[in-house]
């Protein structure tokens, strides 16, 4: 027996020489290494999970359409699921009930921001409203962006530009009526991107031989925003980011993107309208955008703590982007799903043209009156919310959440597309049905929890009233002025409704119609 193991010894000791077979064992005992520290076993009553693997999780699982998977793990394993992404514990919420105990009953608890390598690099480490962790800072800025750019009374005072760029909208389409299509979703970013760079940076920066570039660079944007950074989950696989790249495109856009943020804040600094020290003189307060504002708060110190450079850049990409990005997506389905109904379209129509009668627009005080268009774009973002995952939440301290323990440090994922087609919540939830609005007070401000494209609580949403302000315009008037088919004869049905990756839930094809003018 001696003589055995000895042998047995001598063998395995020539295989560990073998510079092959050590790596690899070597490998897998840092597998198991890791996977075992991550795999503590707990008595808590944790919400149901679906099987895992070794180190990587339920990451598998995830897919390339995350709220779809998602959605589909919730219907076999429950509305509170709980998730191993790596090494990050992550709830998923997929009915109204848990989402209000997260939300709304436990807002406070959920208030935070996880890490997000992308959010650091893009987001000037974070510094924006959006991914900004809980706490006094985050606090100040929100109330900045609210008050000076996103209040009601401050959306109501941007009427004059929403409608000067929608009849300019108007007029390019009317220019394109001999062309073989209209490129909406082009049409749609432009009108967006137009009313925010004249409302927060003063003038248009979409015009000129670079308008096609910069709109790749928002698109860019997001589609980083949203990506899967593994080192956010498996810390010691960081790496591979650098080696596929990930983080190189993430400095590359963020460095274009500082660069016209930068050129922004130099042009009002440098100014003729300001004074010698680049703030707006006191005459020519009513030519106040929101770069003045924000320079004229780091100069007074105006609410109480230090404003720097790179919170001011942050304000205003956070404006730039994300009010151009989210807006136009919502315009881009409502068509779309206008296109693929014509008894709806047919519908809207007949409301805006009874309304405008033989005006050519439709004004905002007109808006009042639009049941069933405001019905259309609800409906709309049911079906599809704009941020479908919203942006994740991180729980600040142990907790409860419909009798299951959620221990501190929780990503929660509150998955709005799901709540939208949950069939405990709407009927044939699949369907596209706008009346279903007409006899309902359901709404999108966060208070009905079955329906939260905007999100809820504390870190929902602030920009809800100036993005719909520009739908409801831009849609009204676009079904108001044109009658509208898909290129080729196709039906309705055949439109591809296929949808892009990345944080925002685009079409991932160009919406394109064939356009002709409406004389009343």
């Amino acid at each position: 027996m001696v003589n055995f193991l000895q042998l047995l010894g001598e063998q395995v000791a020539q295989l560990l020489m073998n510079p092959f077979v050590f790596a690899i064992l070597a490998f897998l005992f840092i597998l198991l290494f890791k996977w075992s520290s991550t795999h503590a076993t707990t008595k808590n009553n944790s919400p149901p999970s679906p099987p895992k693997l070794p180190i990587i999780g339920n990451l598998h699982q995830l897919g390339l359409q995350a709220h779809r998977s998602l959605g589909s793990l919730a219907q076999r394993h429950g509305p509170l699921m709980l998730l191993h992404l790596g090494r990050v514990a992550t709830l998923v919420v997929s009915s109204a009930d848990a989402a209000r105990e997260v939300m709304k009953t436990h807002d406070l608890t959920f208030t935070n921001r996880p890490k997000s390598t992308m959010a650091e690099k893009l987001l000037y480490n974070s510094r924006d409203v959006a991914f900004a962790p809980y706490g006094e800072y985050w606090r100040q800025i929100k109330s900045v962006s609210v008050l000076h750019l996103l209040s009601n009374k401050r959306v109501q005072s941007f009427r004059t530009v929403r409608e000067e760029e929608t009849s300019l909208m108007i007029e390019k389409i009317k220019q394109s009526c001999s062309l073989s299509f209209v490129n909406l979703s082009e049409v749609f970013a432009a009108l967006t991107n137009d009313i925010v760079c004249r409302v927060a940076l003063g003038r248009k920066y979409s015009e000129g031989e670079g308008e096609r570039n910069f709109k790749e660079l928002l698109g860019k944007f997001t589609d980083l925003l949203g990506a899967f950074s593994v080192g956010d989950y498996i810390g010691w696989l960081a790496w591979m980011s650098r080696v596929n790249g990930l983080n190189a495109r993430a400095e590359k856009v963020a460095k274009q993107l500082d660069d016209f943020i930068e050129g922004v804040v130099n042009d009002h600094i440098n100014s003729p309208a300001r004074g010698i020290d680049g703030h707006v003189n006191s005459e020519n307060e009513d030519q106040k955008d929101f770069v003045d504002i924000l320079l004229s708060i780091q100069k007074e110190n105006a609410i109480g703590f230090p404003i720097d450079r790179l919170s001011i850049k942050a304000l205003i990409l956070d404006a730039f982007a994300a009010g151009t990005d989210t807006t136009y997506t919502v315009l881009e389905w409502a068509m779309t799903e206008l296109l693929r109904h014509p008894k709806a379209m047919k519908k809207v129509q007949k409301e805006v043209r009874g309304i405008a009668g033989n005006k050519q627009e439709i004004t905002e005080d007109d808006l009042d009156k639009t049941p069933y268009l405001k019905a259309v774009i609800k409906e709309a973002l049911r079906l599809h919310p704009p941020i479908p995952l919203l942006v994740p939440r991180e729980s600040t301290k142990n907790s409860k959440i419909q009798g299951y323990d959620i221990a501190a440090g929780t990503q929660v994922i509150i998955n709005a597309w799901a709540l939208g087609r949950d069939p405990e919540s709407w009927e044939e939830p699949e369907e596209f049905q706008p009346e279903r609005f007409l006899t309902s007070s359901i709404d999108f401000r966060g208070h009905d929890f079955q329906f939260i494209p905007f999100g809820a609580g504390r870190r929902g949403c602030p920009g809800i009233s100036f993005a719909m302000a520009t739908v409801e315009l831009g849609l009204a008037n676009v079904v108001l002025n044109f009658d509208w088919t898909l290129p080729g004869g196709a039906r309705g049905m055949d439109l591809d409704m296929t949808e892009s990756t990345g944080l925002t839930l685009h079409k991932k094809f160009p919406l394109t119609a064939v356009v002709t003018p409406y004389s009343a």
